[in-house]
């Protein structure tokens, strides 16, 4: 098999791709984006705002799905799966589109299987809290969780940014808490209203009107400067824990054999309707960012995933779970090789989170 470079499969070798739809004619129906998580989460809210200004951009609809299961691995698996016409659409992160090989070996690969579309909005973090937990600041709560050893809980969806960043806060600090796993962001920050749960890592789309209501308190943002909608929250390098920065990138993809005339398509629809002052305005009210222009490319996003597979896998190898490691690990040597070799998508699901 020929060894070509993944910034070649996703942004110049047209001729390797077969031609199945042209530029011009497509896309001549309706167009389904899939949802990795459950409606009303931080990603599915994203993706219904894009979807609109994209629906508008092309003259068709573009529908959302929401397929969850296996911390997102359902979802991403079923359009590995799907025809590569350019008609059904996976959306998500890191977690939902990298680490999920750590937590769910076997379910797709993303190099082999996925073609990346652009990236549309970055966002940083709150680690948030329950409103009655008791310590008032970061530094009160690191001091209370060493203090209390395992005795606090931290939601999350496996394999997600956010339960990275829980797992590197614990490193950090040498704190310790039980971990409790959620399909995605949406039912973790229900759990968290009720109280079920005391503590949560998650993107300020998702925290945000929580926060504004005054149903949840923000410890800090995962950011070096605070964020413009909530100015009142303090920086982690603020509040005692410098240099803890997490942001969490959504992104857009489709099957790996895809023509690259309708990846164009889509990568300049989105970035027609990143360019829209309605969508911008939504986006900055939950506290997202809208990537540079030169990140919004598929050539940016394709050298960007091949980055971030490498950092993540190499977070994985150093951190505490040795699940699917070889997996991980597999996936950093295809980033550095530039070799995405082509296979079936396995079968195999991952269980239920």
């Amino acid at each position: 098999m020929r060894r070509r470079t993944l910034l070649q499969l996703v942004g110049g070798a047209a001729a390797a791709r077969p031609f199945a739809a042209s530029a011009q004619s497509y896309p001549s129906k309706a167009l389904s984006i899939v949802v990795p998580y459950p409606a009303g989460g931080p990603t599915d809210t994203l993706t219904r705002i894009l979807a609109e200004a994209m629906q508008r951009v092309l003259g068709q609809s573009v529908l959302v799905e929401n397929v969850t299961g296996a911390s997102g691995a359902v979802g991403v698996t079923k359009v590995a799966r799907a025809a590569p016409d350019g008609y059904t659409l996976s959306v998500g992160h890191a977690g939902s589109h990298i680490t999920i090989w750590a937590i769910q070996p076997g379910s797709f690969d993303l190099l082999s299987d996925m073609a990346p579309v652009a990236m549309f909005a970055v966002n940083p973090m709150f680690i948030s809290a329950r409103k009655s937990l008791e310590p008032a600041n970061l530094s009160d709560l690191i001091a209370w969780l060493k203090a209390n050893p395992d005795k606090a809980t931290m939601g999350g969806a496996l394999g997600t940014i956010g339960h990275m960043a829980s797992l590197d806060l614990r490193q950090r600090t040498g704190v310790s808490f039980q971990f409790v796993p959620y399909r995605g962001g949406a039912p973790a920050m229900q759990d968290l209203l009720s109280g079920q749960i005391d503590l949560l890592i998650d993107q300020a789309a998702n925290s945000l009107p929580q926060l504004n209501a005054g149903k949840i308190k923000a410890y800090a943002v995962t950011a070096d400067k605070r964020l413009a909608m909530a100015p009142e929250i303090p920086t982690t390098d603020e509040a005692g824990l410098p240099g803890f920065h997490v942001s969490v990138w959504h992104a857009i993809w489709v099957p790996r054999a895809t023509p690259i005339a309708v990846i164009e398509r889509l990568n300049a629809a989105v970035r027609e309707a990143l360019a829209s002052a309605s969508l911008q305005k939504r986006f900055a009210d939950l506290g997202q960012d809208i990537p540079e222009a030169e990140r919004q490319t598929v050539r940016a996003i394709a050298a960007f995933q091949k980055a971030e597979v490498e950092r993540l896998g190499a977070a994985f190898e150093g951190g505490e779970s040795q699940v699917g490691i070889a997996n991980v690990r597999r996936s950093r040597v295809i980033a550095r090789s530039g070799r995405a070799r082509r296979r079936p998508p396995s079968r195999r699901g991952g269980c239920p989170v």
